[in-house]
């Protein structure tokens, strides 16, 4: 039997390495692949592709070697490469078994900045070797990220390589752990009272990664002669000769003092890439008043938080470790480097970059913390101060502050081969790659911004996701929040998730416990339902317990000019007050949920989603034309395909039937509207099947609204969809009603609450745009 023929593992049972070995292995070995991004269906794109076509783009490159970067992947391709010898925890494992930790090195470019990356992992343990080897890559790459070569060889190889490369090279274990201790260093310092110029520096530790994070705290305005520099062999002085090589000698100190404890005195900063247990919590009472403890060695740092928290109190500490506060991870800065100095065609990762890159991390710890960023913690949301140094890796703004200040600073010191011309426009490019739903939002967002009626009341107002969202709409001045809920709660939310917004001073509260217009409500509540079995006690008893009736009945009153609702509790719930209170629009008859899917192909909209079980043909047709209707909202012209088991009466069911009656009706109430139909499925996304069928189609191109024949194929396929293209979901948008009213989803994230908050002041103050 060999390796193949052994049985799967299981992935639930075993400690964390037979997991990680499950994880490795299957359902395919390895975390990479590479996909083309070209169709490749036919003849004539493998002519445009290969041979005779591919001539063309490359006798453009060899007149012109910058035309790599429009006709080639070279500028969004890194290559991370790595001889094995200095593998993080592992040591000199050789490059072979480094290569699961380049593949993940790799697949972190990609997850956090889209950038496309091959892992090279090469037998080549010597300086010489080294530079020779990677050198001659420079034609295939547009950067080149050094991983896990030892000390202090690494320093000559990417000396070297930076002066005969024209790309960017850059070592991350130096410079990507520098910049994120360079960032903690000057929040650390600023909460301290201190500054740069003046704080003593007690490390222990002289490698790569060490000398890196004194060589960029320097160029920051920390003074030499302030940093003391501790090795195996004790304190680096003038004179030694054990273990010392240029880049160490930099720090030698006129000492007679030998060791850690001779020099921790009155230091204000402790940076440890050492060795577990180094730091003795009986040196932390000679440091100086709160000071800054950088615990870096992993697994197990030079000392552990618990233990320096309970000698220095006033401390403030930063480990590597993911379990503790602060943790310095190189992730917070080389995807978003890499992804400024590619854009902007940089020739090297320059010092005037990596101090820009660390004043905006440092700038971001200070912002308020994202959601994204929040459900990475358990317990409280962080906020700057001790135990909030540096952000969290997966807060999505570190591309949109990273990335431009590296590609301006590139600019501005005559690096960048491309520099960013709009940085505006750049700003909506990286936008468009965290949300994925900014290029199809932007024209609802430009037209919220310069809306009158932007008053949009939120029914689960005390949620931390619109807690999160209304704070976004103030600061986008895209909408007026109203949150429904007990300010009391709502007060005590806001501190724990270090939102700085406030009730009543920067968004309006209702109290479903004590508002003054409750009387009011009862009477308009009970005036539009009186007749469908309500009565006056229990029209009192769901006000008081209804925030969906309390919000939509202040948008009937004109006390608000949109709903937001659904988050928590049933749909249909929700939908039935709406529509009781709301109601529909005049001349429609139904209602009916639209759903926008946003992926690598594009926006494409499913209807009905949500509302109506099975609509008849006359029901699909105004669901047809009031989602197109919203379509063109978006700034997207609508291509609407009648979905069906049928393709053009190649059936005679009850469904296929029944959407063909839809399209006459369509056809004679919208004749501008591009529509067919009854298809299946693939003629609706493939023109060449499409036509294949019906060579007299009225529909070109794909199809980007997707119109089904009953709740159970719109749902199932909305959901299979999303899930197979990792789709963002933007809705349920919901059509039909007489004033804004969405009822969303209980998956929605902050974003989602703000996509459609955005879009229902749009819907409030454009109504005359659904019927252009």
């Amino acid at each position: 039997m060999d390796g193949h023929d052994n049985p799967k593992p299981s992935p639930v049972t075993g400690d964390l390495d037979e997991q990680a070995l499950f994880f490795h292995r299957y359902p395919r070995p390895g975390k990479l692949e590479i996909q083309a991004t070209k169709p490749l269906g036919n003849q004539r794109d493998l002519a445009l592709a290969y041979s005779p076509g591919v001539a063309a783009p490359c006798l453009a490159i060899r007149d012109n070697p910058e035309m790599a970067a429009e006709f080639t992947a070279r500028a969004n391709l890194v290559a991370v490469v790595s001889n094995g010898t200095a593998v993080l925890g592992l040591g000199n494992i050789g490059p072979l078994a480094s290569k699961p930790v380049m593949e993940g090195k790799a697949v972190l470019f990609k997850k956090f900045a889209g950038i496309d990356v091959f892992d090279i992992e090469i037998d080549a343990p010597g300086i010489e070797a080294m530079v020779s080897t990677i050198s001659a890559l420079e034609p295939t790459f547009g950067g080149i990220n050094l991983e896990d070569i030892k000390s202090p060889e690494c320093f000559e190889v990417e000396r070297r390589l930076r002066e005969k490369m024209n790309i960017p090279v850059f070592h991350d274990d130096q410079h990507g752990t520098a910049i994120i201790v360079a960032a903690a260093i000057l929040n650390g310092l600023e909460l301290a009272g201190k500054t740069i110029d003046n704080v003593k520096i007690v490390t222990s530790g002289a490698g790569a990664a060490a000398l890196a994070c004194l060589h960029l705290l320097v160029s920051l305005g920390a003074k030499k002669e302030n940093i003391w520099v501790h090795d195996i062999e004790g304190l680096v002085y003038e004179g030694r000769v054990e273990l010392m090589d240029e880049w160490k000698a930099i720090y030698a100190q006129k000492s007679d003092n030998r060791v850690l404890a001779d020099n921790i005195a009155g230091a204000d900063v402790f940076l440890g890439l050492s060795a577990a247990g180094v730091l003795k919590p009986e040196l932390l009472v000679q440091m100086a008043e709160k000071p800054l403890i950088m615990a870096l060695a992993n697994p197990t740092p030079e000392i552990m938080p618990e233990l320096a928290r309970a000698e220095r109190p006033d401390a403030m500490i930063c480990t590597g470790r993911s379990d503790f506060a602060n943790q310095v991870n190189n992730v917070l800065c080389f995807p978003y480097i890499f992804r400024g100095a590619l854009d902007c065609g940089a020739r090297t990762i320059n010092e005037e970059m990596k101090m820009a890159a660390v004043k905006a991390i440092a700038a971001l710890a200070r912002e308020e913390v994202s959601d994204v960023a929040a459900k990475a913690y358990s317990g409280e949301t962080p906020i700057f101060g001790p135990d909030y140094l540096i952000p969290s890796p997966f807060d999505p703004r570190l591309i949109l502050r990273i990335a431009p200040a590296v590609a301006r600073a590139a600019a501005e010191s005559g690096v960048a081969a491309r520099p960013i011309q709009d940085f505006e426009a750049y700003l909506d490019q990286l936008s468009r790659f965290v949300w994925r739903s900014g290029f199809v939002m932007k024209p609802i967002f430009t037209a919220a911004k310069t809306a009158e009626r932007n008053r949009v009341i939120f029914a689960e107002g005390e949620d931390e996701r619109v807690l999160r969202a209304a704070q976004i709409l103030l600061e986008e001045q895209i909408a007026r929040p109203i949150l429904i809920g007990r300010p009391s709660v709502i007060e005590a939310r806001l501190q724990r998730f270090g939102i700085r917004i406030r009730p009543n001073v920067d968004f309006a509260v209702v109290n479903p416990e004590d508002d003054p217009r409750y009387r009011g409500y009862v009477d308009d509540y009970f005036a539009l339902v009186g007749r469908q079995g309500v009565n006056p006690e229990a029209a009192r008893t769901v006000v008081r317990t209804s925030n969906t009736v309390i919000g939509a009945l202040s948008v009937q009153r004109g006390e608000a000019d949109a709903l937001i609702c659904g988050i928590e509790g049933r749909y249909d719930r929700h939908l039935r007050d709406v529509n009781q209170i709301i109601g529909k629009r005049e001349g429609t008859k139904t209602l009916a949920g639209l759903s926008l899917l946003i992926s690598q192909r594009g926006a494409i909209f499913f209807t009905d989603t949500f509302v109506n079980y099975n609509p008849t043909a006359e029901e699909i047709a105004e669901i047809t034309i009031l989602s197109a209707q919203e379509v063109r909202r978006f700034g997207i012209k609508p291509k609407a395909a009648l979905i069906c088991h049928s393709n053009f009466g190649s059936r005679n069911s009850e469904s296929a039937a029944k959407m063909r009656d839809a399209l006459a009706i369509i056809r004679e109430r919208a004749p501008d509207l591009e529509v067919d139909g009854e298809m299946q499925g693939g003629s609706a996304l493939s023109e060449e099947l499409r036509k294949r069928a019906m060579p007299s189609t009225t529909l070109s191109g794909e199809a980007n609204l997707l119109v089904f024949p009953n709740l159970d194929a719109a749902s199932i396929s909305l959901g299979l969809v999303r899930t197979m293209m990792d789709a963002l979901h933007v809705g349920p948008i919901l059509l039909g009603t007489a004033k804004p009213a969405h009822v969303l989803g209980q998956s929605v994230t902050s974003r989602g609450v703000v996509n459609m908050a955005a879009l229902a002041v749009v819907e409030a103050s454009q109504p005359e745009s659904l019927f252009g």
